[in-house]
């Protein structure tokens, strides 16, 4: 049956099915393993920050973990306390600032880290009465003495609401939607979605801990398993013009087998013929 010239043809169309099939397969792993390569940057080159990212705008995934250079003042009595910050595996506080560029927009420094709360307040009220720092006001940036920071881009995190069990002005989180609420004299000037850990700690401070971003090769398995779609849809293509040609099979044995049974009982039946006419003499 299968080398019947309708068959033949009937399996060159499936066949020609399931290789469009395993082409669109093919594709869908090549979408899947291209959407997983590592693009390697160099994050540990210092870069102007404004070649990294622009204020006001949002933190595109090549800029997170670059280190970054950028000239500016800190604005003194801007200091926060954040909790909740590991530095290796113990457990402690960061002091961040508010830092200004010399364009004008204002980004979040982490300046360093203390484990004890109390060593984090006296260097932030140390950094707050700074006289490099408290020499002018937020409109006279001349008054102010010049800084280089150079540091870490994070994008900044979300704001975390306070535990209703402790400091209801307590933060978690370096947000600067937060930030910005908090921050004296701050109106409508550009601001960096995102914040900067600083490569020195400030007096009283520790250096933060800020390893290479470790950037993970993940796989699309959305694609992969449109790809396996593709692949069963080929091996169905040619399972259908299987059971097409067993079904032809099958009906043609039933066919066969019903003629035979219609002529066996044919053969059964007695022949048809006239009665036999007597000619004995009537009594």
């Amino acid at each position: 049956m299968m080398v019947r010239p309708r068959w033949v043809l009937a399996l060159l169309l499936a066949l020609a099915i399931a290789a469009a099939f395993a082409v669109l397969g093919h594709w869908q792993l090549e979408r899947a393993i291209a959407s997983g390569v590592v693009v390697e940057r160099t994050t540990e080159l210092v870069t102007p920050l404004g070649d990294v990212v622009q204020p006001d705008g949002p933190v595109e995934q090549v800029a997170t973990g670059q280190m970054i250079t950028a000239s500016g003042y800190y604005v003194a009595g801007d200091e926060e306390l954040v909790g909740q910050r590991f530095n290796g595996d113990t457990l402690g506080y960061w002091v961040v600032s508010h830092f200004v560029t010399a364009q004008g927009s204002s980004i979040a420094v982490a300046r360093g880290w203390a484990e004890h709360e109390g060593d984090a307040r006296a260097a932030l009220a140390a950094l707050a009465t700074d006289a490099d720092n408290t020499a002018g006001l937020l409109n006279a940036p001349e008054n102010y003495a010049p800084s280089t920071l150079t540091g870490r881009f994070l994008p900044g995190e979300a704001p975390e609401l306070p535990d209703e069990q402790g400091d209801p002005y307590a933060m978690n989180t370096v947000a600067p939607a937060t930030l910005i609420n908090l921050w004296a004299d701050f109106t409508d000037q550009s601001v960096y979605f995102g914040y900067v850990v600083d490569t020195e700690a400030a007096p009283g401070l520790a250096v933060i801990d800020s390893p290479i971003p470790v950037v993970e090769k993940e796989l699309n398995w959305l694609n992969i398993f449109y790809a396996i779609e593709w692949a069963v849809f080929a091996g169905f293509a040619v399972y259908i013009w299987y059971r097409l040609v067993r079904d032809a099979v099958e009906r043609e044995e039933e066919d066969a087998a019903d003629a035979a049974l219609a002529e066996a009982a044919a053969d059964e039946e007695p022949s048809t013929g006239h009665p036999a006419v007597s000619h004995a003499p009537a009594p």
